[in-house]
């Protein structure tokens, strides 16, 4: 079932919304993923041996959230920051290079491993419910997405549809690159957010310290609307 008009104008806040949901979870299931896991790999562990295995279960999350964001990075070097991040819907043209020579949704793809890495922080019910939502909600976006590009773009998108995976990306590409340049600098620009979500989660894991951590994510989250609010004005203006 594909995603409504609202919810995919609406996408970043009912994503943000998820992780709001998933921390307050805490309050049904008060154990934190990482120590669960930390428990369940190092059950033996106290004192430094039990902080030094958080803190690698903690790092390992932050290495997810890094991944996710490298991939967002690639996928908008080559669709374009004001594409990735507008509310409305665009299926005017078809873009096959980059990321998406091995898989046609990298950018919701990523919201996976960020979930999982984030996840960790949160409760085990929490980190369930970040996953598992996240992963119902990109599917419904994606839905959403095949149905308009197979009307506008035709029987090219359904060669293309027919030969690049969904979700899974293929280990080699799987159509010839058009020779499209990538535009790095405002890829990494629009999706700074993200990098500094991973950096977030890496100050935890180096120092446990749950305050500076906060204080970086708030960070992340103030860049995206500065970011974002650049990105519409530079668009207006073309």
């Amino acid at each position: 079932m594909q995603a409504t008009k609202f919810e995919f104008e609406r996408r970043f806040w009912i994503i943000a919304a998820f992780y709001a949901v998933g921390f307050w979870l805490f309050q049904f299931d008060p154990v934190s993923a990482f120590v669960a896991m930390r428990r369940l790999l190092a059950s033996s562990a106290s004192g430094d041996a039990a902080n030094n295995a958080s803190r690698l279960i903690i790092a390992g999350g932050a290495l997810l959230v890094f991944l996710a964001a490298g991939l967002r990075t690639w996928g908008a070097a080559y669709l374009r920051t004001d594409v990735v991040h507008d509310s409305g819907q665009h299926s005017d043209r078809l873009v096959a290079d980059g990321p998406y020579r091995y898989v046609r949704n990298p950018l919701y793809l990523a919201n996976l491993p960020m979930a999982a890495g984030i996840g960790l922080l949160a409760s085990r019910l929490g980190f369930v419910f970040l996953v598992v939502a996240n992963w119902v909600f990109v599917y419904r976006l994606i839905f959403r997405e095949e149905a308009a590009l197979r009307e506008s773009q035709g029987e090219s998108y359904r060669a293309y549809f027919d030969t690049v995976p969904r979700f899974w990306p293929s280990l080699r590409p799987r159509v010839p690159s058009s020779g499209r340049a990538p535009q790095w600098g405002q890829a990494f620009v629009g999706e700074s957010f993200v990098w500094l979500f991973g950096l977030a989660e890496l100050s935890l894991a180096l120092t446990l310290n749950t305050m500076l951590m906060a204080i970086v994510f708030v960070v992340g989250f103030v860049a995206h609307f500065i970011v974002m609010g650049r990105v519409r004005r530079h668009a207006a203006k073309r």
